[in-house]
């Protein structure tokens, strides 16, 4: 057998691996040069298996010899190698960027419990997307959370411990609630393997088993996406976590629940029993909707960057939620594809937050007068990022919204529409607030900067930059990222082959 053949477990054997050898060399810098080999390792063999399934065929990965469904297998399509794609590029970018910024905010003895912690975070988040099993779901969430835990708590201020704390919490009553799910769907069924769940669950679809399962799940998955009025643990999350930890959670976990919330509703329980007969759109697209305009509206008056941020990707996690209550491949199509555009466009904005960060040692809006006189790169890439955020045209936002928009008026949904652009206005009030402060504000006494050029490391304005560079050629040249998100939305709603 070739290398090849064998990528789907090497996407979740190396970040495995890795884990436990940046707990052996304990050193700051070899355990991050073994992190960041790892994840790019990761990244070049999801780029090889996004290359095979780009037809439309899939991956059906067997492991231990034991065939489907009595064993394991890691069933790979467009949707998901999509997916696994942005986690590890944005965990490789996010690494780079973490070098200098760590050495500053984190003390040297736990920075190999960092990379030890973001190396079992990927490999979950990776397992999480490539799995076939239901059971193994669980398995990887876990994994993920866990480590997710870990990494929140590392922050500076004695609030992390909060805030990971609450995370715990809210997160071991989603994984009970999903565990749940599924133990209900193995009672009814007697599989745990998606493919075969797929087939028997229409025999038994109309036992309250199968019913209880669903309304398990889709509450677990609801909190573990952060879609409103679950949404409670992510502000402080990604307010009190290391801004280089927020940055790389902030593109790849909430979007891995979103995909398994994809995964279940169209691939295994379909779209006509999770949106006809269990009446799924009247209970995902209030919320959706009530989420990015509350969220939006709380976001307007935030006067920290990290938590006005936060509440800001409640809100883009809305459109993506009510994108997925269209239940059309327009809808779904532009889900996939803001789920991609998102991950890139909020981990810049996280980034450029921790240049701030790093030369001004905080995140307060009305400290930042006329910041761009001392950190223009960096204020540049939080105008750019933050214009891409809004949807103007010319950037990945505008794309992704402009298929939202698109998606409702198909199914006549005017008032979504309108909803989603008087979000995207609040959008603007509170990027446009935050950059007017950075560029036009003069000096106020009792806020005075650094005078000359005081800009972030080029280590960490770099891979800054690459992101931005990705999610402005993404607006620019939509039709390829369009394309890739269509195949994927069309095969979520064919079920799995």
């Amino acid at each position: 057998m070739s290398l090849s053949e064998h990528l789907p477990a090497l996407l979740v054997v190396i970040p495995l691996l890795a884990a436990p050898l940046c707990v052996l060399l304990r050193h700051p810098l070899y355990a991050w040069i073994v992190a960041l080999a790892s994840s790019s390792l990761t990244l070049l063999a999801a780029y090889q298996v996004l290359m095979q399934v780009r037809d439309g065929s899939v991956i059906r990965y067997t492991l231990g010899g034991w065939s489907a469904p009595t064993g394991i297998e890691y069933y790979i399509d467009s949707v998901n190698a999509t997916v696994a794609l942005v986690v590890a590029l944005i965990s490789t970018v996010v690494l780079v960027y973490t070098r200098a910024i760590s050495q500053k905010q984190l003390v040297t003895d736990k920075h190999y419990l960092l990379y030890t912690a973001w190396m079992l975070c990927l490999c979950g988040l990776i397992g999480i997307v490539i799995t076939g099993d239901a059971f193994n779901v669980f398995v990887f969430l876990e994994i993920s959370s866990l480590s997710t835990y870990l990494l929140i708590s590392l922050g500076t201020q004695r609030n992390a411990l909060t805030a990971a704390f609450r995370y715990l919490v809210m997160g071991s009553i989603g994984a009970s609630f999903i565990l749940i799910g599924i133990g209900y769907l193995f009672a009814a069924t007697g599989t745990l393997n998606m493919v075969d769940l797929a087939q028997r669950i229409p025999e038994v679809q109309e036992s309250r088993t199968i019913l209880v399962a669903f309304s398990f799940l889709t509450i677990g998955l609801m909190i573990k996406a952060a879609v409103f009025p679950l949404h409670a643990w992510l502000a402080n999350a990604y307010h009190h976590a290391p801004v280089f930890v927020t940055a790389f959670l902030a593109g790849t976990a909430t979007k891995v629940s979103l995909y398994v919330m994809l995964r279940f509703f169209f691939s295994i329980f379909g779209a006509d029993y999770s949106f006809a007969q269990m009446f799924l759109t009247s209970v995902l697209l209030p919320a959706a909707m009530a989420g990015y305009l509350l969220m939006s509206l709380v976001a307007v008056y935030q006067t920290d960057l990290r938590r006005m941020l936060a509440y800001s990707s409640i809100a883009q996690i809305g459109y993506i939620v009510a994108a997925i209550s269209m239940v059309s491949v327009t809808g779904l199509t532009a889900a996939m594809v803001h789920i991609v555009n998102h991950a890139l466009i909020k981990t810049a904005l996280f980034m450029s937050v921790g240049c701030m960060m790093y030369r001004m040692g905080h995140a307060h809006i009305k400290s930042f007068d006329h910041l761009i006189r001392s950190m223009p790169f960096t204020v540049m890439a939080f105008i750019v990022s933050g214009l891409s955020l809004i949807g103007v045209p010319l950037t990945a936002g505008f794309i992704s919204k402009f298929t939202l928009i698109n998606g409702a008026l198909d199914r006549g949904w005017w008032l979504v529409a309108a909803s989603v652009l008087v979000s995207s206005l609040l959008a603007t009030v509170y990027i446009t607030r935050a950059a007017e402060v950075m560029v036009f504000n003069r000096n106020r006494v009792g806020h005075p900067q650094p005078s000359g050029m005081n800009e972030a490391p080029v280590s960490m304005l770099v891979p800054m930059w690459l992101l931005i560079g990705l999610s402005v050629y993404t607006g620019i040249n939509g039709t390829e990222t369009l394309a890739v998100a269509e195949q994927a939305a069309m095969q979520l709603l064919g079920g799995f082959e």
